[in-house]
């Protein structure tokens, strides 16, 4: 039996920034694209997106199952991060969750974040 795969956001070249399977919504990779220089607001911004682009999928952050976080430097930028995601994150609903310091695409960014979230 063969279940169908829906791709959203897919504008960028080489990847869609949404995926959808067996009612699990996968995100890429987002970072944030407002210019921020503090991991706080980097932070901000990456999960406004991760929730607008969860909206889109038809889910939210209520429904997330994992989450992976990258710092380009985690013993600076982890309190500042976690201060962030702990205020955005359901305390009903927290996923399974793995932190990280990388080598991020690009020295402006400090943090990355890939979550996955159930449909239902």
């Amino acid at each position: 039996m063969s279940s169908s795969i829906q791709r959203l956001e897919t504008s960028h070249p080489r990847m869609s920034q949404i995926v959808v399977h067996n009612n699990i919504v996968y995100l890429s990779g987002q970072v944030d694209e407002t210019g921020a220089t503090d991991v706080a607001g980097q932070t901000r911004s990456t999960l406004a997106e991760i929730d607008r682009l969860l909206e889109l999928a038809g889910t939210d952050k209520s429904k997330l199952i994992r989450a992976t976080i990258w710092l380009q430097n985690i013993e600076r930028d982890f309190a500042g991060m976690n201060e962030v995601w702990t205020a955005w994150v359901d305390p009903n609903n927290k996923p399974v969750r793995a932190t990280t310091e990388a080598k991020l695409a690009a020295d402006k960014y400090l943090v990355e974040i890939q979550v996955e979230a159930a449909l239902d």
